[in-house]
């Protein structure tokens, strides 16, 4: 157990500072694993050290060397850097700043989106290649050529391993916290909590890196106040709970007070950015007995003007509909090109059978469950015709 904890929290870490040393991921990745393989046969006997994240650290460096010495023509070239001393591996500032080096090398926009997340998961949460796959939807043999691909590609383009300028921080930024929120809303939707951990786990590592980045500090806020209502989304047979219909008695109310607390600071900063805009929406919906719709729709127009996007006005639709009724909504929607989002359909047949037409709402209903890719959302919605 101890050493499977390690393995979640350090792996990134470990493998971020061989990166630096070697300047080759798959060598860095390959001396990690056989630092975690040897934690696995001698701690048992020996007993954890005192150290374990530098022990880790320590023998996939002495791993590495081995390696190098086997491989003659490498070695000349690396063993200068695979030989610096410990103390300079374990400063905690350089070993902070590989890590978010190794984040903005996953999330490098020369890679593809679905690359990005592979790496980024396989790096810096240290899943294993059948974990990435049902995360991806893809078998097994092509999430791995997925991820030998990516690596060869950072390789080849000579994609530098460091944090973007300054003037290039917010476009960079804003490609990571995507591949992040994306990790977490497959999670979300899948009904995956470990997913969704590792999201948040992955957001809490970018805020301790950079904390004055509000928009960090808005992704943060915005998976915590989603997760929280996770126990009370779904009855013991897994049948979906509408927000309206949950017992709010079974939130998870420390994740509850961490988001808002962090949707405060953002605010403090007065730098308003798409998450934590949605981060605040989440706040309100977590904030009493009952939403204050009027405030949603306040904060939705902030985001439509910020960031529009049909999805967004969707969203918003849903919050005029709670104030002016379901006509005001429909109107709202019935021109966005969503016509392949079951959500879109599921929010139709809404207003359609609170404006009492039910044939018309059983088709959309129908058609929002062909669409939807989740089952528990399948049952409801064909429960609902």
């Amino acid at each position: 157990m101890v050493i499977e904890e390690l393995y979640r929290a350090e792996y990134g870490r470990a493998v971020a500072v061989l990166n630096r040393l070697l300047g080759d991921l798959d060598a860095a990745e390959e001396a990690v694993q056989d630092a975690f393989a040897a934690a696995v046969q001698r701690w048992p006997a020996a007993g954890v050290p005192p150290s374990p994240a530098g022990w880790i650290i320590t023998t996939a460096r002495n791993a590495a060397i081995d390696r190098l010495r086997r491989e003659a023509k490498r070695w000349s070239k690396h063993a200068e850097a695979a030989l610096l001393p410990d103390a300079e591996l374990m400063e905690e500032g350089p070993v902070h700043d590989e890590r978010l080096r190794l984040i903005f090398t996953c999330c490098h926009p020369a890679l593809s989106m679905t690359a990005r997340v592979a790496l980024t998961l396989r790096l810096l949460g240290g899943l294993t290649t059948p974990d990435i796959a049902r995360v991806l939807l893809m078998s097994e043999p092509a999430t791995a050529q997925r991820i030998v691909r990516a690596k060869q590609k950072i390789k080849a383009a000579r994609i530098p391993y460091r944090v973007p300028r300054e003037a290039d921080l917010p476009d960079r930024l804003g490609g990571v916290l995507a591949v992040v929120y994306l990790i977490f809303t497959e999670g979300h939707g899948a009904d995956r909590a470990d997913l969704c951990a590792e999201a948040i786990r992955l957001g809490r590592l970018l805020a301790e890196l950079m904390p004055d980045e509000p928009e960090v500090l808005g992704l943060l806020a915005l998976m915590l106040l989603t997760e929280a209502r996770r126990p009370a989304r779904s009855t013991p047979d897994g049948s979906l709970v509408l927000l309206a219909d949950q017992d709010r008695s079974l939130w998870d109310r420390a994740m509850i007070a961490e988001g808002h607390a962090l949707v405060r600071r953002c605010l403090r900063r007065d730098r308003p950015g798409p998450y934590q805009i949605q981060a605040a929406i989440n706040a309100v919906h977590t904030d009493g007995p009952s939403s204050d719709w009027r405030q949603v729709v306040q904060l939705y127009d902030q985001l439509m003007a910020l960031s529009p996007s049909p999805v967004v006005a969707l969203h918003r639709a849903v919050a005029v509909a709670e104030i002016e009724g379901p006509s005001a909504g429909l109107a709202l929607i019935e021109r966005l090109p969503l016509r392949q989002y079951h959500v879109f359909h599921a929010v139709r047949a809404d207003f359609l059978r609170r404006l009492d037409r039910p044939t018309e709402a059983a088709a959309a209903y129908s058609h929002a469950a062909a669409l939807s890719p989740n089952e528990a959302e399948r049952r409801f919605l064909t429960a609902r015709q």
